[in-house]
Parts: C-alpha cells; sequence; structure tokens
C-alpha cells in the first residue's frame, strides 16, 4: 500500500475551513456532523504543530560549527 502524501499547512488549513463552514451551516445529520467535528479537531491538532515547528525553525541559526542555535537580536 502507497503511503498517502502529507498534505502541507495551507491545504490542511483549507480543509479545516471547510469543514467549519459545512459544520456551521447546520443542514447535515448529526452523525456526519460528528464525524467531520473529529476531522477537524485532527487538522486544527496537525495544523498547530506544523505552525509549532516552523516557529522552532525560524528562530534557530547554523552556527559556523554546523550547531543549531537560537537566533537572538543584539541591540547596542
Amino acid at each position: 500500500m502507497a503511503k498517502e502524501k502529507e498534505l502541507s499547512f495551507e491545504e490542511n488549513l483549507e480543509k479545516l475551513e471547510n469543514l467549519v463552514k459545512d459544520l456551521e451551516n447546520g443542514n447535515i445529520p448529526l452523525d456526519d456532523a460528528i464525524e467531520k467535528y473529529k476531522e477537524a479537531m485532527t487538522l486544527s491538532k496537525v495544523c498547530d504543530e506544523k505552525l509549532k515547528n516552523a516557529e522552532e525553525a525560524i528562530t534557530k541559526i547554523v552556527a559556523p560549527d554546523g550547531e543549531l542555535q537560537d537566533f537572538e537580536i543584539k541591540e547596542d
């Protein structure tokens, strides 16, 4: 079985927005609403994790020795 391609942050966010719109519409059966809610919560967690990873990545720099270090702006 082939591994599914991981969706980008933007693709996950778009799916999440569509699920929220469907839920807000209120014209779906309760069982479908519950499933959409569960999927939305999963997507929300995935997006949150991707944002945390991005934040960590942009606060690190590579030192001359190849080690990652916290990025700090030194004010004079």
